[in-house]
């Protein structure tokens, strides 16, 4: 396999991820999710021009000029680290991106993908009736959802962390798993993330209330999170149930309050 992707160095596993990536000289390879999404991602991010906002990881074709092979993939290594204290710049870097893959039509494989984010993800749009959760967050979140008009398009469903910053050289936005979402639910997303898990101040919803449908979005989003929990997993431990519920509170509370575009 490393020979098919033109690999000579040994390689060394990656941190990060689920320890299944690694790295052999300017090359990352990492085994392969789900074959028709990876080869519909390579082929769109090697089109992509190149841009100021952002960089990703330019795929690499095998020696048959195959995408896949033998359940692997490849890409050129980038520089950086994610540091999930700039969420400001991880969504900046997430627009830029975002623009860039505008007019890429809807890939037909997201109606066979079958895991517990799609799950999420569906439920979060009612395209599939909810069930409940053993941790009681849904509730509020459900009784505030209201109709969304609003355009979507490809986005990239898990932006902290991914989002890769070097020193002189635009955020790289790596690993992308792809969603027919509004552009500014993938926002929310990332927001929702930064709040629950990595200890941004409420002050970061405000911030980016200018988004289309913003709190809309944002209650989307953590319907999201919280149903792909409740699907993988089923088990909360109290400081998982601790993180989403002054999150929950604070967007019920913003639909809620007077003069709210609920």
């Amino acid at each position: 396999m490393l020979a098919a992707f033109g690999a000579t160095a040994e390689p060394v596993v990656l941190p990060g991820g689920r320890g299944g990536t690694w790295r052999a000289g300017d090359l990352v390879l990492k085994p392969v999710d789900f074959e028709p999404e990876t080869r519909w991602r390579s082929d769109v991010l090697a089109a992509l021009p190149e841009s100021t906002g952002f960089q990703v990881a330019p795929p690499v074709r095998s020696a048959s000029g195959d995408w896949v092979v033998d359940g692997w993939e490849a890409c050129r290594f980038v520089a950086g680290e994610p540091d999930v204290g700039r969420p400001d710049d991880v969504l900046r870097a997430g627009i830029a991106f975002h623009a860039a893959v505008r007019d890429v039509p809807r890939p037909s494989y997201l109606d066979l993908r079958d895991d517990p984010w799609s799950f999420g993800d569906r439920v979060a749009w009612e395209e599939l009736p909810l069930d409940g959760s053993p941790a009681d967050l849904l509730a509020p979140l459900v009784a505030a959802r209201r109709p969304v008009d609003l355009p979507a398009q490809v986005v990239h469903g898990d932006l902290p962390g991914n989002v890769l910053f070097a020193a002189g050289l635009p955020p790289a936005v790596i690993d992308w798993p792809p969603y027919w979402r509004p552009a500014s639910w993938a926002a929310a997303v990332a927001v929702a993330d930064c709040l629950c898990w990595y200890g941004a101040p409420p002050e970061l919803v405000d911030r980016w209330s200018h988004l289309p449908g913003w709190d809309q979005v944002l209650l989307r989003a953590l319907i999201y999170r919280i149903v792909t929990h409740d699907r993988a997993s089923g088990d909360w431990s109290p400081d998982q149930v601790r993180a989403y519920r002054p999150v929950v509170d604070l967007v019920t509370a913003r639909l809620s309050a007077p003069g709210s575009a609920r």
